[in-house]
């Protein structure tokens, strides 16, 4: 394990802005980032929430390249890089790292459920072949319990951090701190929904959406100067309405997400890649509600 100080704070998981093509639209990428370093936040992430799995190699690439362009070493970049199988991950993770990544991010394998040495035997293969962070990613249909993630830290030199989001995710949190707080740093995730709760039982940071960061990194800061009251106030105003309209799942989410980065002016289209259907016209509606609510659009 590293003795550097451990990464900490918000780091917004970059949606993919899709022109209407359906191609990548480096201009609404640049924006965002901007956007989102305007805001104060602490590092950027391309993963999930990008679309990372619908995109072509070239295009992973591609991102990477136009996010670590702009970015300029203002904050690190983290990088999802797992994939179905240990020669994909380390790949991606050796691309990702030649590309300027400042950390990577990796869920185990997901094309069969792996046993628990195979996901050891999966991490220190990717940290073997790289010389930076890595993240476990532990999610609900990829979970890795507490135990496993201190034997892969315990293993695995590059693996500092754990990213957890698996149900209940403030639960699993204070599992996670107290089996393996000391090899791992715990984040959380889950579209900060459980944030001040995660950051109460140990989580040194998220990965939220980066639709507003300003509300995210102000929660933050209102959780760490001891002000939780001020902090639960704007998670109320501004996090529970736009979470409650995202709960149809992730394709909801990303256009509901896209659509308010849209309306702010931030990406030009609301663009999701296929499959997608479109959300029912009482989301719409509630988006609409919510947006007027909290002054977007």
């Amino acid at each position: 394990m590293s003795t550097a100080a451990p990464m900490q704070g918000v780091f917004p998981i970059l949606v993919t802005p899709f022109d209407e093509r359906s191609a990548i639209d480096e201009e609404s990428v640049r924006g965002l980032v901007e956007y989102n370093l305007g805001a104060g936040v602490h590092w950027l992430g391309i993963a999930m929430a990008s679309e990372i799995l619908k995109l072509t190699e070239a295009e992973r690439d591609q991102l990477i390249r136009i996010v670590v362009d702009q970015t300029r070493g203002r904050v690190p970049v983290v990088v999802n890089t797992g994939g179905p199988a240990t020669d994909v991950a380390v790949a991606y993770s050796r691309r990702a790292q030649e590309l300027g990544a400042d950390a990577l991010m990796c869920q185990p394998p997901t094309l069969s459920p792996p046993t628990g040495t195979e996901v050891r035997s999966y991490f220190r293969e990717i940290s073997s072949a790289v010389t930076i962070p890595i993240f476990i990613q532990d999610t609900a249909s990829t979970h890795v319990p507490a135990g496993l993630a201190r034997q892969i830290a315990e293993e695995c030199a590059n693996v500092r951090y754990t990213k957890v989001e698996s149900m209940p995710p403030a639960q699993m949190v204070a599992e996670n701190v107290r089996v393996a707080g000391h090899v791992l740093t715990i984040f959380g995730g889950a579209g900060a929904t459980y944030l001040i709760e995660e950051l109460k039982r140990g989580a040194k940071g998220t990965m939220p959406w980066p639709s507003v960061p300003n509300e995210l990194v102000d929660i933050w800061n209102r959780v760490r100067s001891g002000d939780e009251a001020g902090a639960w106030s704007v998670f109320y105003r501004t996090i529970v309405p736009i979470n409650r309209v995202s709960a149809g799942g992730m394709g909801t989410a990303l256009q509901v997400q896209k659509e308010i980065l849209r309306r702010k002016g931030v990406i030009a289209t609301a663009r999701v890649r296929g499959p997608a259907d479109p959300v029912d016209p009482d989301t719409a509606s509630d988006l609409d509600a919510v947006c007027d609510r909290i002054g977007i659009g």
